[in-house]
């Protein structure tokens, strides 16, 4: 079953969301805070496929910080932030904290349920290659991809992946050198009906240089094309 953990603490809120994916098919949790909506992952983890987390929850775990600590306890989780027009910087800190996508209130039926199943294929099909047996790996430089353990290495030692991030990697692995735009990224990570923005891919990229570069802001590996997007360069 598709089952979506909602945290919100506003109910009126919390129950649109939830009425409205109950109606495109999905399986609901409930919790009114970050503490409940920890609680309940704690408890039911393994049936759970998507956080959806409000960022100004009141308490100890605002939705940053849900967000910090379910990514910590999973990988393969997908995590949407909901947020207001005036949290530029929240949505940001979201990405970097993990969430693989954003929602900015007000939003409609169709925009949330949308960006909700446009998640769920992602963490549907990672979960499909996970068991499927593949045996295969790509390996750029000092880098090996494992397409059959979804993982990274780099010398030998893990790093550690979203599946975004996975996904950004596995799409540079197969075109090395070659530059990718923006738009073309996010259509094979976040699917053709996406609706937000392409900084999304931005700020992935931005976590994704701090896991793979020695130098972050001077990168050999992930290489900006100005007015365009990015390239992968194994050996740089």
């Amino acid at each position: 079953m598709k089952t979506i953990l909602v945290a919100e603490d506003e109910q009126a809120i919390r129950e649109f969301v939830v009425i409205n994916l109950k109606r495109a098919g999905y399986e609901t949790r409930e919790a009114a805070n970050g503490e409940e909506a920890l609680q309940i992952y704690d408890r039911e983890g393994n049936e759970i496929d998507i956080a959806v987390l409000d960022i100004m929850m009141p308490g100890q775990f605002d939705g940053l910080a849900v967000c910090k600590e379910l990514r910590r306890r999973s990988g393969s989780i997908g995590i949407i932030m909901l947020t207001a027009k005036t949290q530029e910087m929240d949505k940001v800190s979201g990405l970097m904290m993990g969430a693989d996508d954003y929602v900015t209130k007000p939003f409609s039926p169709s925009e949330l349920v949308a960006r909700v199943d446009a998640v769920y294929r992602r963490v549907a099909l990672e979960q499909s290659r996970s068991s499927g047996g593949l045996r295969d790996e790509i390996r750029s430089g000092e880098f090996v991809l494992s397409l059959r353990n979804r993982t990274l290495l780099r010398r030998g030692t893990p790093v550690e992946l979203t599946q975004v991030e996975f996904q950004i990697m596995e799409y540079f692995f197969s075109n090395p050198g070659t530059a990718l735009d923006r738009t073309d990224i996010l259509k094979h990570v976040w699917g053709d009906a996406y609706y937000g923005e392409e900084k999304i891919v931005d700020v992935n990229i931005r976590r994704l240089r701090m896991k793979v570069e020695d130098e972050p802001s001077n990168p050999r590996h992930i290489i900006t094309v100005w007015g365009l997007g990015y390239k992968w360069e194994g050996t740089g």
